[in-house]
């Protein structure tokens, strides 16, 4: 064991700076999002000028993407511990957060945590926030860790792999409520002024009624990490999380729900029914997983409007990262911040600027803490993956229930009690992978892949 991994754990029950007290305030969201008042309102003093001690937890780009923009905020805050499952990752993330924030930057040896229970090590510090950037399977764990401890939380999207860690950061959202803590999430949307000046039009009827909407996330793909001869399975599927469903939950999950979320946000809510198709047609060999290389899903509203939802990594093929409203009077390209009307005229276009979300949400979050106000982002983060989770099931599945055809249903994707992975029980990079090559895979078909791929029309296991 390493000397950051037998690091003593900081006292958990030690009494914060800023104590609780009873407070009747309010809860709001930035970017439109609103969560009402609290039976149980407890609120942490307002921070104004005082210091915020934040915690990183997963250190990889995302994580020290988001640590470095929680810093460039205004007042004074101070990154004071950090945590990931490899200490490589850390090291590098240390490495540029330090040449960014010096002065902002205190994360001595003994608040360098290293392992599966880093995590744990990182919450129990005497930090104010938690930044919880890892792969997104563990989210539910860690997110549920961080609110019994009485911590902020920024948490990375998606929230979730599967139905039950869904259930699980709802649960856990309501002890965050009762608690009044402060739930961001990064479905930076929410936060781009351009985002929120042109659903704000749609909303109040800029195109009519809204008849139909199409969401993308084509592009070429993105990274693989060539496996090495010293990895245990476990380390291999970590390194390259974004190839198996359990720590990633597919590129629909971790990436098209950006976009599905922005047509939730239209449509205040996620949707009812689900029918797509999907498959694996250049991700074939050892490097890439199980997961697909594409999805095209059909959602039904509960107002009846469909979505046409289309993600895709292969290279030389049409890209687009957008989404779009289609009504009884006109068209938007929201991405685009654009408004037609019938004819295809541009009406209004919303121009320049108001599209650095990632900095925005973190702008965001940090002036509300300081004003004594607490967001929550956690219930429509948790439904846009949701919806994205839902998605997959339907393209895994080819769109039928495995009751006998019928369409997939929002309510009964979200009660499906089939979870990918006990987060809770990994403790060592030597524990059994969830996922396990196939010997007869391996054998015959690893040309396509040693893991087992879902095949449409024969189950809905995943």
């Amino acid at each position: 064991m390493s000397k950051k991994e037998s690091n003593k754990k900081s006292d958990a029950t030690q009494t914060s700076r800023r104590d609780f007290i009873k407070t009747g305030s309010s809860m709001l969201v930035a970017g439109g999002a609103i969560a009402g008042s609290l039976s149980i309102a407890q609120s942490a003093h307002a921070f104004g000028s005082d210091q915020i001690k934040i915690g990183l937890v997963g250190c990889g780009g995302r994580g020290t993407g988001a640590a470095d923009q929680a810093m460039n905020t205004e007042g004074e805050t101070k990154l004071v511990a950090m945590g990931d499952v490899f200490e490589d990752r850390l090291s590098q993330s240390l490495r540029a957060l330090t040449g960014r924030h010096a002065k902002k930057v205190d994360v001595p040896a003994d608040r360098q945590f290293v392992g599966f229970d880093a995590y744990q090590k990182v919450i129990d510090s005497d930090i104010d926030l938690v930044i919880l950037a890892t792969a997104p399977g563990f989210r539910p764990l860690h997110f549920e860790t961080a609110v019994n401890a009485g911590k902020h939380v920024f948490m990375e999207k998606p929230v979730a792999t599967d139905s039950p860690g869904i259930r699980r950061v709802l649960e856990a959202n309501k002890i965050a409520k009762e608690k009044n803590l402060a739930v961001a999430v990064g479905l930076q949307r929410h936060h781009e002024k351009a985002y929120i000046e042109t659903i704000n039009r749609l909303k109040d009827g800029a195109i009519g009624d809204i008849i139909f909407c199409r969401a993308y996330w084509n592009s070429s793909g993105v990274w693989t990490r060539n496996r090495t001869a010293s990895q245990s399975e476990l380390e291999y599927q970590m390194r390259n999380w974004y190839y198996f469903n359990w720590l990633c939950g597919d590129h629909i999950v971790e990436q098209h729900i950006h976009n599905l979320d922005v047509i939730n946000w239209l449509m205040d809510g996620p949707p009812e029914s689900a029918e797509g198709m999907g498959g694996r047609q250049v991700r074939k060999g050892a490097d890439n997983g199980e997961i697909y290389d594409h999805h095209m899903i059909e959602f039904t509203y509960p107002n009846g409007v469909k979505m046409l939802s289309s993600c895709r990594h292969i290279p030389g093929c049409w890209n687009s990262v957008s989404e779009h409203a289609h009504g009884s009077r006109g068209y938007a390209d929201i991405s685009g911040g654009k408004i037609y009307d019938a004819k295809g005229d541009l009406v209004w276009s919303y121009g320049q600027g108001g599209r650095n979300g990632h900095q925005e949400e973190h702008h965001d979050l940090f002036a509300v803490l300081r004003k004594g106000e607490r967001p929550n982002e956690a219930e429509y983060g948790a439904h846009s993956t949701m919806t994205a989770i839902f998605g997959r099931m339907a393209t895994y599945s080819g769109g039928h229930s495995g009751k006998g055809g019928q369409v997939l249903k929002y309510q009964d994707a979200l009660n499906s009690e089939i979870a990918l992975a006990d987060f809770d029980k990994l403790t060592s990079m030597q524990d059994e992978a969830p996922v396990k090559p196939d010997p007869e895979g391996v054998k015959k078909q690893l040309e396509q892949s040693p893991y087992i791929i879902p095949m449409p029309g024969e189950s809905i296991t995943i």
